[in-house]
């Protein structure tokens, strides 16, 4: 594999804010700066940003943008239009930052100079778009909807335990009593208090229902996209379209991994050794994509209840004296394993 530094001519890093970006173009093999220029983050300015690029570098090029989930985003679809190799890089870290200051020229140096070492196979990609992009729009969508559905029934719970409605409300609410909750009216006997309590906790029961029918519509969506991406995905034991749609988000395209241990590495499932002393043992990685890595493990609890051979493979490894944990991180490091593998039969999934 070769680096940065020899495949290339130029490197242009990019410091992206809300009004500005800042770009520095560094040569390649001998790592000199050449030109330093921020522009604009309009439309006109961000083509001019793109032909002052291409003025001023010769050969092949790579675009280092930190942030293209964000504020580099336009840019970074502007540049693939425009036929230019983009990578995204990490900010540098506070360590990083105390030794050599900061500023927008400097940041935007150090976003080139951390690629120039990178190996061309290993390059962060931009994040997707198209049906991928729509995917992840939908579970940002879902995810807030959810907490606030969440968040909305705890606070009616509470309300109906703590005012006396003639509710018994002991027990976790069902979507039964949320609609009667939503139907009450004022009664005419309600104190000042069980006035305005009655008040809110209808609605905050009819917030619970539509908030019910935008995750089914939401759900509904994600199903048709997902097919659309990777027919039959849903089909799998255990997958769903909402778990389904985390995994082709994270996954993006092929070619952002170079085996399916690099994808296990994002979800999180990789061993990590835990030994000491005469005990040999693994445990589970706290690191990588927490989305993804909860998309597998809701899939993984599901087999544990429903999946024959997953059962019965738990009643194996518990046997020999594993952990439910234990077990369960096997598990989904074989399940990231099996899902790679699948996905890489996808021809709809191309960069």
């Amino acid at each position: 594999m070769t680096i940065v530094a020899q495949t290339f001519d130029h490197v242009v890093g990019v410091d992206t804010h809300a009004r500005t970006h800042t770009y520095c173009i560094i040569e390649a093999p001998t790592g000199l700066v050449t030109l330093y220029h921020q522009f604009d983050t309009t439309p006109k300015a961000l083509a001019r940003a793109i032909n002052w690029i291409k003025h001023h570098t010769s050969g092949r090029t790579l675009v280092a943008i930190e942030g293209t989930g964000c504020y580099g985003a336009d840019l970074a679809r502007r540049l693939e239009q425009a036929g230019i190799e983009v990578c995204e890089v990490q900010p540098p870290k506070r360590a990083q930052r105390r030794a050599r200051g900061k500023s927008d020229l400097v940041d935007a140096e150090a976003a080139a100079r951390s690629a120039l070492a990178v190996h061309t196979s290993q390059l962060a990609q931009v994040r997707a778009s198209g049906i991928r992009a729509a995917l992840s729009v939908l579970i940002t969508a879902r995810q807030l909807v959810s907490r606030q559905h969440s968040a909305n029934i705890n606070a009616l719970t509470a309300l109906l335990r703590c005012v006396d409605l003639g509710f018994d409300a002991r027990r976790a609410l069902t979507s039964c009593q949320i609609k009667q909750v939503a139907s009450w009216r004022a009664h005419r006997s309600d104190t000042v208090e069980q006035a305005y309590g009655r008040l809110e906790a209808s609605r905050l029961a009819k917030t619970i229902i539509q908030a019910d029918r935008e995750l089914v519509a939401n759900k509904t969506r994600l199903t048709s996209l997902v097919n659309q991406l990777a027919p039959g995905l849903v089909d799998e034991p255990g997958f769903g379209p909402v778990t389904c749609a985390q995994i082709l988000v994270a996954y993006s395209h092929h070619g952002r991994f170079s085996s399916e241990a690099g994808f296990a590495g994002l979800a999180g499932v990789n061993p990590l050794p835990a030994s000491s002393g005469n005990t040999v043992r693994y445990r589970l990685n706290r690191g990588g994509d927490r989305q993804l890595n909860h998309a597998l493990d809701t899939i993984i609890k599901t087999r544990l209840r429903c999946h024959p051979e997953t059962m019965a493979y738990l009643d194996k490894r518990t046997k020999q004296g594993l952990t439910y944990r234990e077990t369960k991180r096997l598990l989904k490091r074989y399940l990231a394993r099996h899902i790679y593998r699948v996905l890489q039969k996808y021809d709809t999934l191309t960069p």
